[in-house]
Protein backbone atom coordinates (compact mmCIF):
# COMPACT_ATOMS: atom_id res chain seq x y z
CA UNK A 1 0.00 0.00 0.00
CA UNK A 2 1.31 3.18 -1.01
CA UNK A 3 2.01 6.26 1.78
CA UNK A 4 -0.59 8.44 0.09
CA UNK A 5 -3.44 6.00 0.62
CA UNK A 6 -1.78 4.95 4.13
CA UNK A 7 -2.14 8.43 4.72
CA UNK A 8 -5.95 8.65 3.35
CA UNK A 9 -7.15 6.03 5.13
CA UNK A 10 -5.76 7.87 8.68
CA UNK A 11 -7.62 10.96 7.97
CA UNK A 12 -10.85 9.41 7.24
CA UNK A 13 -10.51 7.36 10.38
CA UNK A 14 -9.63 10.72 11.85
CA UNK A 15 -12.77 12.36 10.75
CA UNK A 16 -15.53 9.49 11.40
CA UNK A 17 -17.36 10.68 14.39
CA UNK A 18 -16.70 8.95 17.60
CA UNK A 19 -19.68 6.75 18.93
CA UNK A 20 -21.25 7.36 22.23
CA UNK A 21 -20.72 3.95 23.99
CA UNK A 22 -24.14 2.64 25.07
CA UNK A 23 -26.18 5.40 24.88
CA UNK A 24 -29.25 3.89 26.70
CA UNK A 25 -27.56 4.24 29.87
CA UNK A 26 -27.99 7.95 29.72
CA UNK A 27 -31.20 7.68 28.78
CA UNK A 28 -32.28 5.44 31.88
CA UNK A 29 -30.50 7.76 33.72
CA UNK A 30 -32.27 11.50 32.54
CA UNK A 31 -35.75 9.14 32.58
CA UNK A 32 -35.18 8.25 36.11
CA UNK A 33 -33.83 11.68 37.34
CA UNK A 34 -36.93 13.37 35.46
CA UNK A 35 -38.95 10.83 37.19
CA UNK A 36 -38.05 11.31 40.84
CA UNK A 37 -38.40 14.89 40.11
CA UNK A 38 -41.75 15.06 38.39
CA UNK A 39 -43.47 11.87 39.34
CA UNK A 40 -44.81 13.07 42.84
CA UNK A 41 -46.61 16.33 41.33
CA UNK A 42 -47.95 13.81 38.42
CA UNK A 43 -49.62 11.77 41.59
CA UNK A 44 -50.67 14.68 42.83
CA UNK A 45 -52.53 15.86 39.05
CA UNK A 46 -53.78 12.08 39.23
CA UNK A 47 -55.26 12.60 42.36
CA UNK A 48 -57.03 15.70 41.85
CA UNK A 49 -58.95 14.12 39.13
CA UNK A 50 -60.13 10.76 41.46
CA UNK A 51 -63.95 10.63 41.75
CA UNK A 52 -63.51 10.42 45.29
CA UNK A 53 -63.47 12.09 48.77
CA UNK A 54 -60.18 10.97 50.24
CA UNK A 55 -56.71 11.08 48.10
CA UNK A 56 -56.35 7.41 47.95
CA UNK A 57 -55.79 4.36 45.72
CA UNK A 58 -57.67 2.93 43.57
CA UNK A 59 -58.46 5.60 41.07
CA UNK A 60 -62.59 5.16 40.87
CA UNK A 61 -63.01 7.35 38.13
CA UNK A 62 -62.40 10.91 36.25
CA UNK A 63 -64.15 13.95 37.85
CA UNK A 64 -63.48 17.86 37.62
CA UNK A 65 -66.09 18.52 40.85
CA UNK A 66 -63.18 19.55 43.27
CA UNK A 67 -61.62 21.97 40.89
CA UNK A 68 -65.11 23.64 40.91
CA UNK A 69 -65.43 23.11 44.67
CA UNK A 70 -62.06 25.08 44.78
CA UNK A 71 -63.39 27.52 42.60
CA UNK A 72 -66.62 28.07 44.90
CA UNK A 73 -64.48 28.28 48.20
CA UNK A 74 -64.44 31.57 50.01
CA UNK A 75 -61.54 30.64 52.01
CA UNK A 76 -59.29 29.83 48.93
CA UNK A 77 -60.71 32.69 46.90
CA UNK A 78 -59.57 35.11 49.41
CA UNK A 79 -56.21 33.40 50.27
CA UNK A 80 -55.18 33.74 46.66
CA UNK A 81 -56.37 37.72 46.93
CA UNK A 82 -53.93 37.70 49.00
CA UNK A 83 -51.09 36.07 48.18
CA UNK A 84 -51.80 37.90 44.66
CA UNK A 85 -51.49 41.37 46.38
CA UNK A 86 -48.39 40.15 48.30
CA UNK A 87 -46.49 38.81 45.23
CA UNK A 88 -47.45 41.53 43.32
CA UNK A 89 -46.24 44.63 45.84
CA UNK A 90 -43.03 42.39 46.60
CA UNK A 91 -42.26 42.32 42.74
CA UNK A 92 -42.42 45.72 42.45
CA UNK A 93 -40.49 46.46 45.56
CA UNK A 94 -37.75 43.60 44.68
CA UNK A 95 -36.98 44.07 40.79
CA UNK A 96 -36.95 47.91 41.47
CA UNK A 97 -34.35 47.35 44.64
CA UNK A 98 -32.80 44.76 42.37
CA UNK A 99 -32.66 47.05 39.45
CA UNK A 100 -30.60 49.79 41.39
CA UNK A 101 -28.39 47.01 42.73
CA UNK A 102 -27.61 45.72 39.62
CA UNK A 103 -26.98 49.37 38.46
CA UNK A 104 -24.67 49.86 41.01
CA UNK A 105 -22.40 46.77 40.71
CA UNK A 106 -22.65 47.37 37.09
CA UNK A 107 -21.23 50.84 36.99
CA UNK A 108 -19.23 51.28 39.93
CA UNK A 109 -15.84 50.23 41.92
CA UNK A 110 -16.15 50.58 45.40
CA UNK A 111 -14.71 49.23 48.82
CA UNK A 112 -16.48 45.76 49.56
CA UNK A 113 -18.16 45.61 46.46
CA UNK A 114 -17.77 41.63 46.18
CA UNK A 115 -18.75 41.16 50.19
CA UNK A 116 -22.28 43.67 48.73
CA UNK A 117 -22.47 41.30 46.35
CA UNK A 118 -22.65 38.03 48.36
CA UNK A 119 -24.84 40.44 50.75
CA UNK A 120 -27.63 40.57 48.18
CA UNK A 121 -27.66 36.63 47.87
CA UNK A 122 -27.60 35.56 51.27
CA UNK A 123 -31.15 35.32 51.37
CA UNK A 124 -31.52 32.79 48.83
CA UNK A 125 -28.43 30.63 49.91
CA UNK A 126 -29.15 30.57 53.57
CA UNK A 127 -32.01 27.89 54.54
CA UNK A 128 -36.04 29.47 54.51
CA UNK A 129 -36.23 28.79 58.61
CA UNK A 130 -33.15 30.89 59.36
CA UNK A 131 -34.30 34.42 57.31
CA UNK A 132 -37.83 33.50 58.81
CA UNK A 133 -36.47 33.44 62.04
CA UNK A 134 -34.18 36.18 61.85
CA UNK A 135 -36.94 38.26 60.51
CA UNK A 136 -39.72 37.29 63.12
CA UNK A 137 -36.73 38.56 65.87
CA UNK A 138 -36.49 41.67 64.09
CA UNK A 139 -39.95 42.57 63.58
CA UNK A 140 -40.54 41.92 67.19
CA UNK A 141 -37.73 44.22 67.88
CA UNK A 142 -39.28 46.92 66.43
CA UNK A 143 -42.72 46.09 67.84
CA UNK A 144 -44.62 45.14 64.69
CA UNK A 145 -47.61 43.52 64.44
CA UNK A 146 -47.34 40.20 61.80
CA UNK A 147 -49.54 41.28 58.82
CA UNK A 148 -49.33 41.07 54.95
CA UNK A 149 -47.07 44.07 55.14
CA UNK A 150 -43.97 42.14 57.19
CA UNK A 151 -44.82 39.11 54.83
CA UNK A 152 -44.18 41.51 51.98
CA UNK A 153 -41.17 42.77 53.40
CA UNK A 154 -39.96 39.21 54.16
CA UNK A 155 -40.54 38.26 50.47
CA UNK A 156 -38.83 41.48 49.11
CA UNK A 157 -35.75 40.45 50.54
CA UNK A 158 -35.11 36.83 48.93
CA UNK A 159 -37.20 38.28 45.86
CA UNK A 160 -34.06 41.03 45.69
CA UNK A 161 -31.42 38.22 44.95
CA UNK A 162 -33.94 36.53 42.19
CA UNK A 163 -34.37 39.50 40.14
CA UNK A 164 -30.95 40.88 40.52
CA UNK A 165 -29.47 38.29 38.75
CA UNK A 166 -31.04 38.07 34.93
CA UNK A 167 -30.65 42.51 35.25
CA UNK A 168 -26.42 41.88 36.53
CA UNK A 169 -26.38 39.26 33.72
CA UNK A 170 -27.47 41.50 31.00
CA UNK A 171 -25.81 44.50 32.17
CA UNK A 172 -22.38 43.04 32.14
CA UNK A 173 -23.43 42.17 28.47
CA UNK A 174 -23.68 45.62 27.54
CA UNK A 175 -21.61 47.56 25.14
CA UNK A 176 -19.79 50.43 27.02
CA UNK A 177 -19.55 52.02 23.76
CA UNK A 178 -23.30 53.01 23.14
CA UNK A 179 -23.17 54.79 26.51
CA UNK A 180 -19.99 56.28 24.99
CA UNK A 181 -21.93 57.52 21.96
CA UNK A 182 -25.09 58.86 23.56
CA UNK A 183 -22.50 61.09 26.09
CA UNK A 184 -20.96 62.05 23.05
CA UNK A 185 -24.27 62.95 21.41
CA UNK A 186 -25.19 65.61 24.73
CA UNK A 187 -27.39 63.15 26.29
CA UNK A 188 -27.67 62.91 30.09
CA UNK A 189 -27.49 60.21 32.41
CA UNK A 190 -31.08 59.72 32.84
CA UNK A 191 -31.59 60.34 29.19
CA UNK A 192 -29.21 57.66 28.63
CA UNK A 193 -30.41 55.37 30.99
CA UNK A 194 -34.37 55.50 29.39
CA UNK A 195 -33.10 55.26 26.12
CA UNK A 196 -30.32 53.06 25.47
CA UNK A 197 -29.48 51.05 28.50
CA UNK A 198 -32.83 50.14 29.72
CA UNK A 199 -34.19 49.31 26.31
CA UNK A 200 -31.56 46.69 26.37
CA UNK A 201 -32.04 45.18 29.55
CA UNK A 202 -35.96 45.30 29.11
CA UNK A 203 -36.49 41.74 28.84
CA UNK A 204 -34.07 41.00 31.80
CA UNK A 205 -35.81 42.86 33.98
CA UNK A 206 -39.34 41.20 33.02
CA UNK A 207 -37.67 38.39 33.50
CA UNK A 208 -36.18 38.49 36.99
CA UNK A 209 -39.76 40.27 37.60
CA UNK A 210 -41.65 37.31 36.83
CA UNK A 211 -38.82 34.65 38.70
CA UNK A 212 -39.96 37.00 42.03
CA UNK A 213 -43.42 37.05 41.38
CA UNK A 214 -43.24 32.84 41.50
CA UNK A 215 -41.25 32.46 44.47
CA UNK A 216 -43.14 35.19 46.26
CA UNK A 217 -46.67 33.91 45.34
CA UNK A 218 -45.14 30.31 46.46
CA UNK A 219 -43.25 30.45 49.52
CA UNK A 220 -44.47 28.95 52.68
CA UNK A 221 -41.25 28.84 55.09
CA UNK A 222 -40.69 32.47 55.62
CA UNK A 223 -44.35 33.39 55.54
CA UNK A 224 -45.23 30.84 58.33
CA UNK A 225 -42.81 33.29 60.70
CA UNK A 226 -44.54 36.40 59.44
CA UNK A 227 -47.85 35.78 58.28
CA UNK A 228 -50.44 37.12 60.58
CA UNK A 229 -54.39 36.91 60.31
CA UNK A 230 -55.08 36.72 56.50
CA UNK A 231 -53.46 33.61 55.02
CA UNK A 232 -51.92 33.40 51.61
CA UNK A 233 -52.82 30.59 49.69
CA UNK A 234 -49.80 28.63 50.28
CA UNK A 235 -50.33 29.20 53.98
CA UNK A 236 -53.67 28.07 53.39
CA UNK A 237 -53.03 24.84 51.84
CA UNK A 238 -50.47 24.37 54.90
CA UNK A 239 -52.96 25.13 57.29
CA UNK A 240 -55.75 21.96 55.98
CA UNK A 241 -52.82 19.76 55.78
CA UNK A 242 -52.49 19.41 59.13
CA UNK A 243 -56.62 18.85 59.50
CA UNK A 244 -57.69 16.91 56.90
CA UNK A 245 -56.21 16.09 53.16
CA UNK A 246 -59.03 16.03 50.64
CA UNK A 247 -59.05 16.13 46.94
CA UNK A 248 -59.39 19.58 47.03
CA UNK A 249 -55.97 20.23 48.12
CA UNK A 250 -54.40 18.45 45.42
CA UNK A 251 -56.48 20.36 42.87
CA UNK A 252 -55.54 23.48 44.15
CA UNK A 253 -51.71 22.23 44.12
CA UNK A 254 -52.07 21.25 40.48
CA UNK A 255 -53.49 24.72 39.26
CA UNK A 256 -50.69 26.17 41.80
CA UNK A 257 -48.11 24.04 39.84
CA UNK A 258 -49.54 24.41 36.33
CA UNK A 259 -49.57 28.63 37.04
CA UNK A 260 -45.88 28.23 38.35
CA UNK A 261 -44.99 26.75 35.38
CA UNK A 262 -46.23 28.89 32.23
CA UNK A 263 -44.80 32.08 34.23
CA UNK A 264 -41.23 30.40 34.74
CA UNK A 265 -41.63 29.39 30.92
CA UNK A 266 -42.86 32.86 29.99
CA UNK A 267 -39.87 33.81 31.74
CA UNK A 268 -37.75 31.88 29.47
CA UNK A 269 -39.08 32.70 26.66
CA UNK A 270 -38.87 36.32 27.32
CA UNK A 271 -35.14 36.16 28.09
CA UNK A 272 -34.42 33.79 24.98
CA UNK A 273 -35.75 36.34 22.80
CA UNK A 274 -32.80 38.98 23.26
CA UNK A 275 -30.26 36.23 22.48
Amino acid sequence: MSEESVQANNVQTTALPRRTSQPWLLIAWMLLVYGFLYLPIGVVVLMSLNDSPILSLPFKGVTFDWYRLTLEDAAIRLSLLNSLKVAAAATVLATGLGLLAAFALYRYSFPGKNAFRIALNLPILLPGIVTGVAMLAYFSDLGWELSLATVIIGHVVFGIPVALGPMLTRLNQFPRSLEEAAYDLGAKPAEVFRDVIFPYIRSAVISGALLAFTLSFDEVVVTIFLTGRDNTLPMEIWGRLRTDITPEIAAVATLISAASGVIVLLSQWVTAQDR
